[in-house]
């Protein structure tokens, strides 16, 4: 793992847009997904690991019962596939085997930035480069992107190489050797479009991201938010109009926003 810790805000855009160069485009097309986290100690487990001590055991349940009382209530209704489901129970706070991720490397700056009470330490934003990540997808799923000629996978996507969670784990074989998907939300409401989202998942809700990315540091970097650095970077940002207001449309964001913008340093 590449740990970089910023000098300057200048420094930080530097290293956050490493590699954006793409020869064969002639555009600056960074093949890196971001998470912005506030406090640089933290892992990479899964709203579900968190849950529950043996997520494999609970996570059909939990998914099963978000189907059955979630149906009709959804502003845009997910059909049937799994992943679109799946998806939308992530986005709404329900713990599942996803995490949250961005295109955008100033919106995961945001998120490093957001929380006041975390001001007492560093930030960080994980940088991990999906199309590296593609490489070492079974062959069913590399089929697919390259079908598609994409990166990034989408709901309908998935389900040709997988239209379930036990089809898609068994996916790895005898060996069942642990991989990770990059996939594009349905666009479900301005916040997912607003907030540039990608959600990961990896063939199993035990597999930890962060150990599997331990051993393979080649695709992946981190990059450090001193704490001394983050009024700095909350203050351009907030600017450059990355806030709460534009993050989570609404009421209820424009009231986070206020409050954050508004509390003496």
């Amino acid at each position: 793992m590449a740990d970089h810790r910023a000098t300057s805000w200048l420094d930080l855009q530097e290293h956050l847009y490493a590699d954006a160069w793409q020869p064969g485009l002639g555009r600056h097309r960074s093949s890196f997904a971001f998470r912005g986290v506030g406090d640089g100690s933290a892992d990479l487990m899964t709203s579900l690991h968190r849950l529950a001590p043996d997520p494999v055991q609970i996570e059909p349940h939990v998914l099963r019962a978000f189907r059955k009382y979630a149906a009709g209530r959804a502003n845009a209704f997910p059909g049937e596939s799994v992943w679109n489901w799946l998806a939308l129970a992530q986005h709404h706070g329900l713990p599942t085997r996803m995490l949250d991720w961005t295109y955008s490397p100033l919106v995961a700056l945001h998120f490093a930035t957001a929380d006041l009470p975390l001001y007492d330490r560093d930030g960080v934003v994980w940088c991990v480069d999906y199309v590296r990540t593609n490489a070492l997808l079974p062959a069913a799923l590399r089929e697919v992107l390259d079908r598609e000629s994409t990166g990034l996978f989408t709901a309908d996507m998935l389900d040709a190489a997988a239209d379930t969670l036990a089809g898609f784990d068994g996916l790895a074989g005898d060996g069942g050797d642990p991989f990770v998907v990059f996939m594009e939300p349905p666009s479900f409401d301005d916040r997912i479009v607003n907030q540039f989202a990608l959600f990961c998942l990896m063939n199993g809700p035990a597999h930890r991201l962060d150990a599997w990315l331990a051993d393979r540091p080649d695709l992946f970097r981190r990059v450090i938010v001193p704490k001394e650095l983050k009024w700095e970077v909350r203050d351009k940002l907030d600017q450059a109009n990355v806030t709460e207001r534009v993050l989570f449309p609404g009421l209820d964001g424009l009231s986070g926003w206020l409050k954050r913008y508004y509390t003496p340093r």
